[in-house]
């Protein structure tokens, strides 16, 4: 029997390497899956606890007798499980983090490795520094400043649903706005920018920092100036780690 002609002995290796990758990525999604899941299903009992730990900066902040309160009929058992979901996420994502660099590593460089795991680090660690400024900082503020402003015999009682979806959207603000030493880092790693003009644009990325504050936080100038200011310093962070940077040279 004759021998295949090459082109279409390429076409076969082409083949079976993508089937191969895709097993891989499987096995590393359903490890994944796994992880999140044990983790889930050990936090279940305590996901009511869970929503209360993440309601606290608002309830200390509620004049005496007040309250959050539940206007569907399903919100009461679904908004604790989200929570716990959240939760299981966040503790479960070193590992998943850890199964996505096993899935990407082989197809690295091994500069591009030196490169790319300090960064999913320090980008992980950033996300979490970026929600544990928001609830530890940002949240009795911004909640005290809003309560207190409330007029005379209204009564602040919040839906604990809608709660909900405010605290994600400002832990996403806070998280994505303290990966920004890591995006800069990266562009002069790259050799996308230089430091020099970092420095030059730095009156527009204030300005932009203002703007991005009163797009992705309520309409208050607290809570607004709370994601502005860190977003500003923290390109001036960036700025001071990537002069320590050496560009990668494509030459």
């Amino acid at each position: 029997m004759s021998d295949l002609p090459p082109q279409q002995t390429e076409q076969m290796s082409t083949s079976e390497s993508f089937i191969a990758h895709l097993i891989e990525l499987r096995k590393r999604l359903m490890r994944s899956m796994v992880a999140l899941l044990v983790v889930f299903i050990a936090l279940f009992h305590w996901a009511s606890s869970l929503y209360a730990l993440l309601a606290k900066p608002l309830l200390s902040k509620l004049p005496k007798g007040g309250q959050m309160i539940a206007t569907d009929v399903t919100t009461p058992f679904f908004v604790p499980l989200k929570v716990a979901l959240m939760a299981s996420f966040l503790i479960a994502l070193p590992y998943i983090l850890y199964q996505l660099w096993r899935f990407v590593a082989p197809g690295l460089y091994e500069h591009e490795k030196k490169l790319v795991l300090p960064l999913i680090f320090a980008s992980t660690l950033l996300f979490f520094c970026g929600m544990g400024f928001a609830y530890f900082i940002v949240f009795p503020i911004v909640f005290g400043f809003i309560t207190s402003s409330a007029p005379a015999g209204v009564a602040v009682m919040t839906d604990i649903d809608k709660y909900l979806s405010f605290v994600l959207s400002m832990f996403m603000a806070f998280g994505i706005t303290f990966q920004v030493p890591v995006a800069v880092v990266l562009l002069v790693r790259m050799g996308v920018i230089t430091v020099a003009k970092l420095r030059e644009i730095r009156p527009y990325i204030v300005v932009c920092s203002f703007v991005v504050g009163a797009i992705f936080t309520p309409p208050d100038v607290v809570s607004q100036m709370m994601l502005a200011v860190p977003l500003w310093l923290l390109y001036e962070a960036g700025i001071i780690v990537a002069s320590w940077t050496p560009v990668r040279n494509e030459g």
